[in-house]
């Protein structure tokens, strides 16, 4: 049986620190320290839709021991460079979740998806085993309908402060104010399981590029 692929998200909100020094460290230094380390398949930025300080990025694994590898060990964890414990260290921490692929169980984040939605909540836990199956038999072949999804998941931390996440891949942001979108997304989460749901954390993003203006600044969408 192939092992499911695992997920790394990292959020935070980065107000402490200057924005070009945060972006220029992300982009020069850490992404490029954790693509080199084998199983880390792929490494995307994205920023908050309506919180332009917020800063979310995910590394999609081969599976989530890659991150007990030694070479990942030696860049991450308490091995973290100078430069990260001066910006990252620094940064407010919103979520970060180590886990699985629950569902479809072995899939990559879509290339060209230009919107991503996050959720991440805990689930009481005589709800759990329903809200792991009705999420993977009911919620993402439904939201994976609505035009403009390009690719809807389920994961569940090995390592993480939430239990479970749901990343929705998007053609751009504005389909998550669809009436489609509402009816698969909102009245699901907000009717059967509302009442299992914990610490609940929704982030809307656009995928983050980085340019650069003529004189020189980090131009970001």
């Amino acid at each position: 049986m192939t092992q499911p692929m695992g997920i790394l998200i990292s959020s935070f909100d980065f107000s402490p620190v200057a924005e070009d020094e945060f972006h220029d460290w992300y982009d020069t230094e850490h992404i490029p320290e954790r693509r080199r380390v084998p199983g880390f398949l792929q490494c995307r930025r994205w920023l908050a839709v309506d919180q332009r300080k917020v800063s979310l990025t995910a590394y999609e694994l081969a599976s989530v021991d890659v991150l007990r590898t030694p070479a990942y060990l030696a860049i991450g964890y308490d091995n973290n460079s100078a430069w990260t414990r001066r910006v990252g260290w620094r940064c407010i921490k919103r979520l970060r979740f180590e886990g699985e692929q629950l569902a479809p169980g072995y899939r990559l984040a879509p290339e060209r998806a230009r919107a991503l939605m996050v959720l991440a909540a805990n689930v009481a836990a005589e709800a759990e085993e329903e809200f792991a199956r009705s999420c993977e038999r009911h919620h993402l072949p439904s939201v994976s309908a609505v035009a403009g999804v390009q690719c809807a998941r389920l994961f569940r931390a090995t390592q993480s402060t939430h239990k479970y996440v749901v990343t929705y891949h998007l053609d751009e942001p504005g389909v998550t104010r669809t009436l489609a979108w509402r009816r698969a997304t909102e009245d699901y989460w907000a009717g059967r399981f509302r009442s299992s749901l914990r610490d609940c954390l929704h982030t809307s993003c656009v995928r983050y590029e980085r340019r650069q203006t003529a004189t020189g600044a980090i131009s970001c969408p």
